[in-house]
């Protein structure tokens, strides 16, 4: 059988198996990607160690070191502490919690990257609902979409951002202002609609409004000495993430750095309760992480056998030349294709096919700064970025985000299904693409 036509056959397969829900995503995404190996579709060598077609290991293990750190914080007491906090300048109202916190996460998204902020977050709102006795998926959902929005705004706020800035010689100052400004548009707008699907549904008791506004931030502490040590790793590890490309350091060595300074924090705390050195580690969310390992081997293969890249080509193949065609073709065609596929490859995929366009539509312009930076190949950058990040939206699988979420929202007892998640993603992903298209016409043509 044709390469192409297997790997759609199997990633068809597994996407179908993942929407029905029938066996667990886990499952589903490692035997696709055993299979896509078994079968030729993809070497071993190139599932496990090819940069293009393979795992992205800073990904994995970004999220391995923050898991360690949120384990070992959550020990101090910290999550309680901020629960309390958020609760009171909230006057314990639900929507205003939902506000509060999402904006907090889009803020964060902007300077750390979008799945380190979830993983910070969702704790803190775990421990609220779970003290006002609410459900959290009104309150984690519009996280996962807000963290996505707020990562959108800056160069390291999502990995496809990154990879952007790369191929076309972006600095960060540019995508914050370019960016910057839609992505605060987005952001309150969305934080406008939550209103009309949450603003009068939720509610919270007298007694337990009342019961939370009385309780003392301080008196949630477990353990003064770790949360002091903790609070200053916290602020080194922050630091380091938001000075990572300085420090040429990817972002997942400062998160492995970080939980091995936590893990040597708590020895001495573990060693006083008997417990294991290393229990830590038990408590990581190994089902995510592995589930990350077979989608990019799934994706990867659809890369390599050119079946991303055909679909990239055509977005913009009957546009040629038409820049604001082209534009606006790559911002819808990437917002629905990385609500499919991740969107990292994909960006992979699209970075090197904007390069050949801009050649064919300058061949006497030889510097490659020059080249990329023409007025007419900016706009597609930008559409790119925007189609790619806010795409992620829009299904569960579409950004690391989600996936993250709704898996700690399965540990906590509430599993989102595909279709809720997309029924609340798809219209705020469709919305947010629509403001992007308005904003990118007005700003360029």
């Amino acid at each position: 059988m044709n390469p192409t036509t297997l790997a759609l056959l199997i990633f068809g397969a597994c996407y179908l198996a993942i929407v029905t829900e029938r066996i667990h995503k886990t499952i589903v995404a490692l035997f696709g990607a055993a299979l896509m190996i078994s079968l030729g579709v993809v070497t071993q060598e190139e599932a496990f160690y090819s940069h293009e077609f393979g795992v992205d290991y800073n990904v994995i293990f970004l999220l391995i070191g923050m898991m360690v750190i949120i384990n070992i914080t959550r020990e101090t007491g910290l999550f309680e502490v901020l629960a309390i906090w958020s609760a009171k300048r909230a006057k314990a109202q639900p929507f205003r919690m939902i506000l509060l916190l999402s904006a907090i996460t889009a803020v964060l998204s902007a300077m750390l990257d979008n799945v380190t902020t979830v993983l910070l977050m969702a704790p803190v709102t775990l421990e609220i609902t779970k003290r006002l006795e609410l459900n959290p998926i009104p309150f984690l959902v519009p996280q996962a979409m807000a963290s996505n929005i707020g990562g959108t705004g800056t160069l390291v706020g999502d990995p496809p951002n990154i990879m952007i800035a790369s191929k076309a010689d972006l600095s960060y100052l540019e995508f914050l202002f370019v960016l910057g400004p839609v992505a605060m548009i987005i952001m309150a707008v969305f934080l406008g609609g939550l209103w009309f699907i949450f603003g009068r549904t939720l509610t919270v008791a007298p007694h337990l409004r009342e019961s939370m506004m009385a309780l003392k931030e301080l008196e949630a502490v477990r353990d003064r000495s770790l949360l002091r040590r903790c609070v200053w790793l916290l602020a080194l590890v922050n630091v380091g993430f938001c000075f990572h490309g300085w420090l040429h350091l990817e972002p997942a060595t400062v998160a492995l750095l970080g939980a091995s300074l936590f893990m040597l924090a708590g020895h001495a705390k573990t060693k006083e309760k008997g417990l294991e050195d290393l229990h830590y580690l038990t408590d990581v969310e190994w089902k995510t992480i592995f589930f990350f390992i077979g989608l990019f081997i799934l994706v990867g293969a659809l890369v390599k056998v050119g079946a991303i890249r055909e679909l990239a080509n055509q977005l913009v193949e009957f546009t040629r030349g038409n820049t604001a065609g082209t534009t606006f073709v790559v911002l819808w065609g990437s917002a629905v294709l990385s609500a499919i596929v991740d969107n990292i490859p994909y960006v992979a995929a699209m970075n090197p096919l904007i390069v050949d366009l801009a050649r064919s539509l300058h061949p006497t312009v030889t510097e490659y700064t020059d080249l990329v930076h023409q007025p007419d190949v900016m706009p597609i950058w930008w559409a790119l970025a925007l189609g790619a990040c806010l795409g992620g939206n829009g299904t569960i699988i579409g950004a690391s985000a989600n996936v993250v979420i709704v898996d700690i929202a399965r540990r906590a007892g509430y599993p989102i299904s595909f279709w809720r998640f997309s029924l609340f993603g798809l219209p705020v992903m469709f919305g947010s693409i629509l403001i992007s298209h308005l904003y990118l016409w007005l700003r360029f043509f």
